[in-house]
């Protein structure tokens, strides 16, 4: 942020103006010593006259809009069909235009991540990058989904938010003791999705400003 502000030979504090922040919480940003939100982040790049993902990107250079190499997958494991409503208008809220694939049942999570049964035709470098997992699947459960994630060397790495109706749920323990990077509680909405994207390794990578999130086809119908 510092490498776009001076390029623009502005001040901090004239940032601060232009994006409607306190001169010193723009301070602590840029030396890395505050969490900052989705809603401060889109402030900044509107301020700065670039996109998110632009403001983000290795070498601060810009960035095509539309070009997939910016941009990670996203897959939603979620059985409730208004749940899955709710989570994609907050990723829509959150300005978060990643392409978004949904799967309804713990079995067709693990095939789609694995690349077996009715995704084995799935390239197997084709993996999500982030996964929003609720605990509660028919078939097979949240939970062991998560442990067959993290026991496997190809599925390991890859940050899990687990989705849970309460925060004092005995499997959120059991799912942090897995490895999981954070948890939110149901229903997904703007608030608590930025409370938990400072978490995730990749949560630069996962913003680009536009209009609304590229969809998978399933998702698309949802929200129609």
């Amino acid at each position: 942020m510092k490498s776009w502000r001076s390029r623009l030979g502005i001040s901090q504090e004239e940032l601060a103006g232009r994006a409607g922040l306190h001169r010193t919480y723009v301070s602590d940003i840029e030396r890395g010593a505050r969490n900052v939100s989705l809603e401060s982040i889109e402030k900044l790049a509107r301020a700065l006259k670039i996109s998110v993902a632009t403001l983000f990107s290795p070498g601060g250079k810009s960035s095509t809009a539309g070009s997939s190499e910016e941009l990670v997958d996203i897959l939603l494991v979620e059985d409730n069909a208004d749940d899955v409503q709710l989570t994609l208008r907050a990723l829509q809220e959150a300005k978060i235009t990643n392409p978004i694939q949904v799967v309804r049942d713990g079995a067709e999570a693990l095939h789609f991540l694995f690349c077996t049964g009715e995704y084995a035709n799935r390239r197997a470098d084709q993996r999500p990058q982030v996964i929003l997992l609720d605990l509660g699947l028919p078939k097979i459960s949240g939970l062991e989904v998560l442990r067959r994630i993290k026991a496997d060397a190809r599925t390991r790495s890859i940050p899990v938010v687990v989705l849970t109706g309460s925060r004092h749920d005995r499997d959120v323990l059991a799912s942090k003791q897995l490895g999981t990077q954070a948890y939110i509680v149901k229903p997904v909405d703007f608030q608590n999705l930025s409370e938990v994207t400072p978490q995730l390794s990749l949560s630069w990578a996962l913003l680009k400003h536009g209009n609304g999130p590229r969809e998978s086809s399933e998702s698309a119908a949802l929200t129609r």
